[in-house]
């Protein structure tokens, strides 16, 4: 009988301890307040923000976001938050770069030459609307804006400690870009389509 009390009082222990976890998810409120941050330092107070992202959410995300909530319910999760708000010498490099090259990408975002995409990057929309004589130089920003970019995303992951937020970090910053775009400039939709802003 004391033996079979002690199997019992065992296995419910185990069963109890499996069922804790721990997960760190990814912060996604703090991704978009440090991204708004970054943006802001990089393009200024001026930009446009509704505080909405012009990107729909997709389905499967909003169930799977249901579904994680109702397994919360069922079996309580211990979470450990991650704060995305970092300031590594590496983005502070990253952001001031950015920002010099700002004044010069401006004029093209304006004038639709230049338009950003739904990877985070952008995009020389329209060679013809750049004179040829400067098409080199906006091709090079371009490629240097670029190169800023998927390098802030990844040190933003690498500086805390999960490279593996390197994609959600920059699906984040896409859809902050666009959101935070002035009237008039074009970016490129999940569906592949140039659409001004």
């Amino acid at each position: 009988m004391t033996r079979w009390i002690v199997t019992a009082i065992g296995t419910v222990s185990l069963v109890l301890a499996a069922c804790v976890t721990i997960n760190v998810y990814f912060p996604a409120a703090a991704a978009e307040k440090a991204a708004d941050r970054i943006i802001e330092d990089v393009w200024g107070k001026e930009t446009q923000s509704t505080g909405q992202s012009a990107l729909p959410q997709r389905t499967g995300e909003v169930l799977l976001a249901a579904a994680r909530g109702a397994l919360d319910l069922i079996v309580p999760v211990a979470q450990a938050q991650a704060d995305l708000n970092v300031s590594t010498p590496a983005i502070r490099a990253l952001t001031a770069s950015m920002e010099a090259r700002h004044a010069q990408l401006e004029a093209h975002y304006a004038s639709g030459a230049v338009g950003l995409t739904a990877d985070g990057l952008i995009e020389l929309r329209d060679p013809n609307a750049v004179p040829l004589a400067e098409r080199n130089m906006v091709k090079k920003l371009v490629a240097d804006e670029n190169s800023d970019r998927n390098a802030l995303y990844r040190e933003m992951a690498s500086a805390n400690g999960h490279s593996e937020w390197e994609s959600d970090i920059r699906s984040t910053f896409a859809q902050r870009w666009i959101v935070k775009a002035r009237a008039g400039w074009w970016y490129r939709n999940s569906a592949g389509q140039w659409v001004a802003k």
